[in-house]
């Protein structure tokens, strides 16, 4: 009866604790919907959110050029989170000796408990600087020091993610392709990373959530204004992001005022898409778990 009293109550708490976590993330939808509204219905929905000009001291309000340097410094820090984390991963799960393995691994999971303010901090003292002297820019707090910088700051997560996702891969897969004759390139090239490919891509999906998501190393780096570069593509000019301008403004906000409830809408707009891509990371993993059995 002691046994299984104890397990009811284990049972319990940890009922009570996932319904806590459903209640605490509705009561945050709710907040930032409750505090958005009022720009929505002020401003306008289509307006506040495909408006092409931010100007808090003229009270317009529109995230086009917020979203539009979300997405050049994601999808740049992104490219450099694949180009180095996704080989780094393969190396460390199928290539790398003992030895290796022993001393890069934990190099790896130091960086990634390096706090972002410390990146932040290295690239304003370094990064920017660089830019500024290497490109003759007048600051070099720019899109492309964004990007740089949070690539580098997440090479650490999709590293880890996706080298369990190659080790997850069964050995008889390896097994069979080396037994064929297949070389060990051949064999990562040609089986583990197809039987691996939904764990890569929700790895790097949940790495766009983090990205987008990251503040203090934006904030000290980006240039922190909203405005749509000229031309659209210069990586060059000073930019802004959803986290950076939240961080940058909030502080001095008068309270109540449509300025206010304009940066919950942005707010509520980020949280948006970290929902769907953390839903969609899910879904993917969902998949290699009924690929592979687990």
């Amino acid at each position: 009866m002691s046994r299984k009293s104890s397990d009811r109550v284990i049972e319990s708490v940890l009922f009570v604790a996932a319904i806590t976590s459903i209640l605490i993330t509705v009561l945050i939808f709710y907040f930032l919907i409750r505090e958005s509204l009022p720009a929505f219905r002020d401003v306008g929905a289509v307006d506040l959110i495909f408006g092409p000009k931010w100007h808090s001291a003229g009270n317009i309000f529109g995230m086009s050029p917020i979203i539009a340097g979300s997405i050049m410094v994601t999808l740049l820090a992104l490219f450099i989170n694949i180009f180095v984390g996704v080989p780094l991963a393969i190396y460390l799960a199928e290539l790398a000796g003992p030895r290796s393995r022993s001393v890069q691994k934990p190099a790896i999971e130091l960086l990634a408990g390096v706090p972002s303010i410390v990146y932040g901090f290295l690239g304003v003292l370094i990064l920017v600087a660089y830019l500024e002297s290497s490109f003759q820019m007048m600051t070099g707090r720019s899109i492309l020091a964004g990007s740089i910088l949070l690539g580098i700051m997440f090479i650490p997560a999709i590293t880890t993610i996706c080298e369990d996702a190659l080790r997850a891969v069964p050995k008889e897969f390896k097994e069979g392709s080396l037994a064929l004759g297949a070389t060990r390139w051949q064999t990562v090239r040609y089986v583990t990373l197809p039987a691996a490919s939904s764990g890569i891509i929700a790895a790097i999906v949940l790495n766009i959530g983090n990205i987008i998501g990251e503040t203090m190393a934006a904030l000290l780096v980006v240039g922190n204004l909203p405005r749509h570069p000229k031309p659209i593509f210069d990586v060059f000019d000073p930019g802004a992001i959803f986290t950076s301008v939240i961080a940058g403004e909030m502080g001095e906000v008068p309270h109540g005022s449509l300025h206010y409830h304009s940066l919950f809408a942005v707010g509520l707009m980020l949280l948006v898409i970290v929902t769907v891509l953390n839903i969609s990371a899910d879904l993917i993993r969902s998949r290699i778990k009924k690929k592979f059995g687990g």
